[in-house]
């Protein structure tokens, strides 16, 4: 009997295979061929779920995206309200969750390492504009609804501007990530969040 394969399955391991040539070759090294082989997958059978590289380029790009919001979105809702939480914790909560866009493990970086080269490409790739449009404005959606719910909470100081401390922590998770990816000898997993939680108790200065 011929075997039957599970479509979703598929485009898994494929996705999975990509993150792989990413994280070790680059993007300009990922091609059809390249991903096929880490997939242990002949050619043909990668074609037969994306027409070319630029769609399986963005069909990951899409998938990676999906799963690190599901997951902040879920920590957001596991958080619940933060007011029932002391002052101390609270920050605590938010470093954690804030903490799953930096590359302090093997998965995390390895995500980070292919949104940088994801962003890059779009920089001179009109393909990859649009979504990594779709990124930047998506990650400061979820970091507005973070600092609303400290503010709600009483943990920021009255009259904070949530408009620019987006923007700085924005500022700050990026330049984390990449300084982290590009130098991990210089900058690793332990002082990245010692940063970020630097970072959040100077903003919740004068708070409850």
């Amino acid at each position: 009997m011929p075997k039957i394969v599970d479509p979703e399955a598929r485009r898994r391991d494929v996705v999975d295979a990509l993150f792989r040539v990413v994280v070790r070759d680059g993007l300009q090294r990922a091609s059809l061929r390249a991903v096929a082989g880490e997939a242990g997958l002949n050619i043909g059978s990668v074609r037969h779920y994306f027409a070319g590289q630029r769609e399986l380029m963005e069909f990951v790009m899409r998938a990676m995206l999906d799963r690190v919001t599901r997951r902040l979105l879920c920590g957001v809702e596991e958080i619940g309200d933060l007011g029932a939480y002391a002052r101390a914790e609270r920050l605590r909560l938010v470093a954690g969750l804030l903490s799953e866009l930096l590359p302090l493990d093997g998965r995390r970086r390895a995500e980070v390492v292919v949104f940088l080269e994801f962003t890059l490409a779009a920089r001179t790739d009109p393909a990859f504009a649009e979504i990594a449009r779709q990124t930047a404005v998506g990650t400061r959606r979820l970091l507005r609804r973070v600092l609303v719910r400290l503010d709600e909470s009483g943990t920021l100081p009255h009259g904070r501007d949530l408009g620019v401390e987006v923007e700085r922590l924005a500022a700050l998770l990026d330049g984390l990530g990449q300084a982290a990816v590009v130098h991990p000898d210089v900058l690793g997993p332990a002082r990245c969040e010692e940063v970020l939680v630097t970072h959040l108790e100077e903003l919740a200065g004068g708070g409850r």
